[in-house]
């Protein structure tokens, strides 16, 4: 029983600590928009939303960019796969790139919301 527990935590604290190293990301940010078509999570794209593609984070998860230029800041929610580009850590729908001040690319930070 006690190893049951002992081995649950541990893949607890496991996951924590792989999710918080996930969510302390930097790199540049572009922006993207598939107006209309379905998402990776399957919802329909809003260019208006304040949604984002990510590689690994889970569908659903919170996210605060911050832009390293001018500190503003941006809460997006992932809820489709890429960017596909070496260096880029997040596309950003036209909206949420707005919102951070930018057009094109931009060095961010990502952490948890």
């Amino acid at each position: 029983m006690q190893m049951r527990i002992s081995a649950a935590l541990c893949g607890a604290v496991a996951l924590f600590v792989c999710s918080s190293a996930a969510m302390a990301q930097s790199g540049i940010a572009s922006i993207y928009a598939y107006a209309g078509e379905r998402t990776a999570s399957g919802e329909r794209a809003r260019p208006s939303g304040f949604t984002a593609a990510h590689r690994t984070l889970p569908f659903g998860t919170r996210v605060r960019v911050t832009n390293k230029n001018n500190g503003r800041s941006v809460m997006v929610r992932i809820n489709d796969r890429g960017p596909f580009v070496r260096g880029r850590v997040i596309d950003l729908t036209p909206a949420a790139a707005r919102a951070l001040g930018f057009n094109g690319l931009a060095p961010v930070t990502l952490s948890a919301g």
